[in-house]
């Protein structure tokens, strides 16, 4: 039988998989940061670890042991971490009003469209249309998890729907909202660390995309195919796949500027650096104004921002060797993301940039420009750090442990601080680590 966790350190520990060997190590090291290697640094026994996440201590620790926990678990004070657990686990989606409402207009469509005929109403096609529209807008905002699970959901009532007319047009376009439901699946799994199902999801779209002669949903998703395969190490192939998208018609301005940035990347990672420029520079010029319906008609997490590229060129320039140029572009991003109204920044574009400065300045040897600009990435709440995050500071920690820097006070904490951000992210708490193999090395 399962024991409800008794304290908020418990439910901590079941959250992010720690046993009591973790802890001691994880309990150790920050108690010799904080207070040194000599006696006083407290210890923390199994018994003792039994006994604070059993709920079975009167009070409160120690004030030293108060401060290691609150330095292991950030955002949490003591006296939280020895109070109740959560009611209701905050990784999940949120069962509030908004939802209840949402759950209950699908529900009364549904009715609705089950009394009309064998065939289904338009307007069934239309409010799957605007559900899909209305996650790729708000995918920013929420936790690629809780996206994962709107959008599957949206994914089953649209095979639903395909199951119940033999209209052609009505086929035709639910089949365009299942290969879109697709791609925004590929992309949260790829966001949470699950690089061969999100491989396997993109390539969902490109048939779909492929079967209805939706070239825009067949260039994201060889878009998508490609930055999966260059974060898992085949360059060459990331090559091949965003050409491939460049080369469809139908494709507006935006989705050629986003293709060219995934371009360039791959190059860089492939060492071609002249070919790289070419496709920063074509990825930055301006358009003759077409736009396509996927891109620019549903927008949102299908479209590619001016300051998406900024950042996804600061990136590339990092690959190359190039930190003027990264830190130029990571500095553009950051003020174009500024520009915008709270509701439609990106959290992950936002902190993205910030680390590209952080690493760019790191190359220049400006540890202390690198640790503020790092100030804007530590505020990336749990259940956003998704997989571009922690890339790029999984290389910033890999860059801090160059022997130039052994006994440097800063950059051990930077380490330090790097190893406890990343260490409860969901690509390393709930993926399959395969893909990490690729973040880590």
């Amino acid at each position: 039988m399962r024991t409800e966790p008794r304290t908020l350190l418990a439910w901590l520990c079941g959250r992010d998989k720690v046993t009591y060997r973790r802890f001691a190590q994880d309990f150790a090291k920050h108690g010799a940061r904080i207070f040194g290697n000599g006696s006083a640094s407290p210890t923390c026994g199994e018994t003792q670890f039994r006994r604070w996440t059993g709920g079975q201590l009167q009070g409160l620790p120690v004030p030293e042991a108060c401060q290691i926990l609150e330095a292991m678990w950030p955002g949490y004070t003591a006296e939280q971490l020895f109070g109740p657990p959560p009611k209701t686990d905050p990784q999940a989606p949120a069962k509030d009003l908004e939802e209840r409402v949402r759950m209950t207009a699908e529900e009364a469509l549904g009715g609705a469209d089950a009394t009309a005929s064998a065939s289904i109403s338009d307007n069934t096609i239309d409010e799957l249309r605007d559900q899909v529209g209305a996650v790729a807008r708000r995918y920013h905002l929420i936790p690629p998890a809780e996206a994962y699970e709107s959008v599957d959901r949206l994914r089953l009532a649209i095979e639903r729907q395909r199951d119940r007319t033999q209209v052609p047009v009505q086929q035709q376009q639910l089949m365009i909202l299942n290969g879109q439901a697709a791609a925004l699946l590929a992309v949260a799994a790829f966001d949470l660390g699950y690089f061969p199902s999100a491989r396997s999801l993109a390539r969902t779209a490109a048939v779909f995309g492929e079967a209805t002669r939706f070239t825009p949903l067949q260039a994201f998703a060889d878009g998508t195919l490609a930055y999966i395969a260059y974060h898992t190490g085949d360059a060459t192939e990331a090559v091949a796949k965003s050409a491939r998208a460049l080369s469809y018609g139908g494709l507006g301005d935006m989705a050629h500027r986003r293709h060219h940035a995934i371009k360039a990347r791959a190059h860089a990672h492939l060492g071609d650096v002249a070919a790289a420029r070419q496709a920063i520079l074509l990825s930055s010029q301006e358009g003759p104004g077409i736009r396509d319906d996927l891109h620019d008609g549903v927008g949102g997490e299908f479209a590619f921002s001016l300051e998406r590229l900024a950042m996804s060129t600061s990136t590339t320039a990092l690959v190359i060797g190039d930190a003027a140029q990264a830190e130029a572009d990571a500095r553009r991003a950051l003020e174009l993301i500024a520009q915008r109204p709270s509701e439609e920044q990106s959290a992950h574009v936002r902190a993205g940039a910030a680390a590209d400065l952080a690493h760019a300045r790191l190359i220049t040897g400006d540890v202390d420009g690198a640790a503020e600009a790092l100030q804007l990435v530590w505020e990336v709440p749990v259940e956003k750090r998704q997989t571009g995050i922690v890339v790029r500071t999984a290389r910033i920690g890999r860059h801090l442990n160059r022997p130039e820097y052994h006994g440097s006070p800063v950059p051990k904490e930077l380490r330090e601080r790097i190893e406890d951000f990343n260490r409860v992210s969901p690509p390393h708490r709930i993926g399959p680590h395969i893909g990490l193999l690729a973040i880590e090395s």
